[in-house]
């Protein structure tokens, strides 16, 4: 075997490690790390979750022979500042490794480079841009988060094949069938927040948690303008929830509200401006979020062309119905030139329900 499909092959299962961390790593990245020596693996982790060991920091201390002199294998550079956690790129240095070998810089602008200069410093020799993709590709929404200064915004909806999520009476449950809510309901893990509109609150009730426990619960983001949300509503069940609203606001239910310690933003707008939004999660650290609707909620953020990827469930079912309620409102674009495009689509099926994603 090459050195470079050496490489690549224990790239690729730092790559898979750092996947075991999916949903429980917010804010931080997910990370893998493989200690290789004379060609022999002594050494593997992965960040569990934040506040805990980074990925390179739990290999080290799941060898089980002298790391000194081994490489390093991780998808991403080594950090060099003190977070939660002692810097990895001092404890690579501390315990004489040799050679690390990454798939990509952080994009943090603030520690980018930083840890690459330090290793380098320390004559450590440092590869980096395998699998350069691949490592993007998993932490897409820290990449955007940084690079975007932004969260990474992905939608979902189920809708009938004409595109209708509710009758013209409101009637929507169910849809889609219990495999594809299921499978709908286990995204919400892989997202730092989940976001409805107050209606979707009023309307359904929903608990928009992962309902397992294999799965973190998101934080839950509610956008109600005149703070109609009832206080015993499901996702008020404890403090991990925000609800941003406007100066409009009902007074009592401000202070029921504060009473019961849940956190608002309000804003001077007759409406939830969403790139105003946006940009205080952002300073909140919220990297990412899963909209979940309802279709006015999905037009604004489609209007402000504020949106990353896209899941669309389908149903082989015809509602039909001007009054029907559509899957996403707002103004829309003018002409098909305008349309979204949706690239890397991947498709899947549960019975005959079917899943379409994509990035935009």
């Amino acid at each position: 075997m090459s050195k470079l499909l050496q490489d690549e092959l224990f790239l690729k299962l730092a790559l898979n490690l750092a996947k075991k961390g999916l949903g429980w790593t917010n804010p931080n990245p997910m990370v893998g790390a493989v200690l290789v020596k004379n060609g022999q693996i002594i050494g593997t982790g992965f960040h569990k979750k934040a506040g805990l060991d980074h990925a390179e920091i739990a290999a080290i201390k799941s060898a089980k022979t002298d790391v000194k002199d081994a490489t390093l294998y991780v998808n991403l550079e080594p950090c060099s500042h003190f977070g939660k956690t002692p810097p990895c790129a001092d404890e690579i240095i501390r315990n004489k490794i040799k050679k690390v070998i990454c798939s990509t810089l952080d994009p943090n602008p603030q520690v980018r480079n930083q840890g690459v200069i330090k290793l380098r410093q320390a004559r450590i020799e440092v590869s980096i841009g395998l699998l350069n993709k691949e490592a993007r590709r998993l932490n897409e929404a820290f990449f955007t988060f940084h690079e975007r200064k932004r969260p990474f915004v992905a939608i979902k909806f189920a809708s009938s094949l004409d595109g209708k999520i509710a009758t013209p009476t409101g009637n929507s449950k169910w849809i889609t069938n219990e495999k594809a809510r299921t499978f709908a309901r286990k995204l919400r893990g892989q997202y730092q927040s989940v976001l409805v509109g107050i209606n979707t609150i009023l309307k359904d009730n929903p608990n928009l948690g992962v309902k397992t426990k294999s799965n973190k619960d998101p934080l839950r983001i509610i956008l109600d303008s005149n703070l109609k949300i009832p206080l015993n509503s499901d996702v008020l069940r404890d403090h991990n929830v925000l609800i941003a609203t406007t100066t409009k606001a009902n007074k009592k239910s401000v202070e029921s509200l504060e009473q019961k310690g849940i956190p608002l933003i309000t804003f001077k707008e007759k409406h939830i401006p969403i790139r105003k939004l946006l940009r205080i999660l952002w300073q909140k650290e919220i990297i990412s979020i899963l909209v979940e609707g309802g279709g006015k909620v999905l037009g604004s953020f489609l209007d402000n062309r504020s949106i990353d990827k896209i899941y669309a469930f389908y149903a082989p079912i015809l509602l039909g119905g001007e009054s029907a309620v559509s899957a996403i409102g707002g103004k829309g674009v003018q002409t098909i030139t305008d349309a979204w495009h949706l690239k890397k689509i991947l498709y899947k099926r549960f019975d005959d329900n079917f899943l379409i994603s994509g990035d935009v």
